[in-house]
């Protein structure tokens, strides 16, 4: 097993590579994240100077470097378990303000700073021009961490008020719309990805949603590929918890912009599952853990869905007829 000098040569060696452009082998990217996250991986003992921008005045205490260990990990993790990095050279991020999006960037350009990320990042906001939206945050703050961006306007906003009935939600076609444009942007911008926020509870969340409402079995993929077939959508975080995430947000005091300016977020259905979880997990701890590894354990044998497994076909086999002896 390798030593914590030799974790450490290797991940500086990886890091380097990759800020020397040079072309690294595929084992070498792949190295197992319990080696390139150990205690001695070069953020430990990096100088501020030697860290992102992003992570400059970050809480040096042992709660935070294990809080942002375990979401790196949960984000290395579901990147090797999807498969995002087959082929994928420049990402697209989804940013809106909130502590979701602003956490995602982080944790990838941790992973790109350590070496373990080959892809270029390109941070994006769709300005819907929902009232009140505080236009100078996002800008201000990505050009300060020194982040590429885009800040694009498109009043989705006027739309979803002249197609959602008084009293609806604007929600759904909002994310339709908001989706649309950013598929828009990655195509300009020569991105292969658009990468989005979402963690455990959504995913978990939507499939409750789909379940009680929908009556059928789905929810956000970690990774699908748009109908025209020509951008991936990725969701990194599909391990991680909120709770963590909400920690991670404030200890690195990111610039939150608040998702209610429409005033359209009262009485979803959303947060009646979201209650329903929280008090599951209340009664019985790790329960969220134990629904999300179940979403990867799918049995079609067992479930009722005729067009996932073949049940007419499903036969018993006769046992072989066996001659007495004579």
């Amino acid at each position: 097993m390798a030593g914590p000098s030799n974790c450490l040569r290797v991940a500086v060696g990886i890091r380097l590579g990759m800020r020397l452009g040079m072309r690294l082998p595929e084992s070498l990217l792949m190295t197992p994240q319990s080696l390139l996250l150990s205690d001695d991986a070069p953020s430990q003992t990096a100088s501020p100077a030697e860290l992102p921008a992003i992570f400059r005045g970050m809480p040096d205490s042992v709660s935070f470097n294990k809080l942002r260990k375990r979401l790196l990990r949960n984000v290395r993790q579901a990147i090797d378990d999807f498969g995002m990095l087959n082929g994928q050279k420049r990402w697209l991020i989804g940013v809106s303000g909130g502590k979701d999006s602003y956490s995602l960037l982080a944790l990838l350009i941790d992973l790109k700073w350590r070496g373990l990320l080959p892809v270029e990042l390109i941070a994006c906001n769709l300005d819907q021009g929902q009232p009140n939206f505080p236009k100078h945050i996002l800008p201000d703050y990505l050009a300060s961490i020194g982040v590429a961006h885009r800040i694009e306007y498109r009043d989705t906003y006027s739309i979803v008020k002249e197609k959602v009935p008084a009293g609806g939600t604007y929600c759904a076609l909002c994310s339709r719309l908001r989706r649309g444009n950013l598929y828009r942007i990655a195509r300009e911008e020569g991105c292969d990805a658009l990468v989005l926020g979402h963690h455990r509870e959504d995913i978990l969340e939507t499939f409750f949603m789909n379940f009680f409402h929908g009556g059928r079995l789905a929810t956000m993929p970690a990774k699908l590929v748009n109908d025209e077939g020509d951008l991936t959508v990725l969701r990194p975080l599909a391990y991680a918890a909120e709770d963590d995430l909400a920690k991670f947000a404030a200890a690195m005091q990111f610039p939150i912009i608040p998702c209610d300016l429409c005033g359209s977020q009262d009485g979803l259905e959303r947060n009646a599952m979201k209650a329903m979880l929280a008090d599951i997990e209340a009664r019985m701890p790790g329960r969220k853990d134990t629904m999300l590894r179940a979403l990867g354990h799918a049995n079609p044998s067992h479930l009722l869905d005729p067009k996932l497994f073949d049940f007419q076909s499903l036969t018993t086999q006769k046992p072989q007829t066996v001659e007495p002896l004579s």
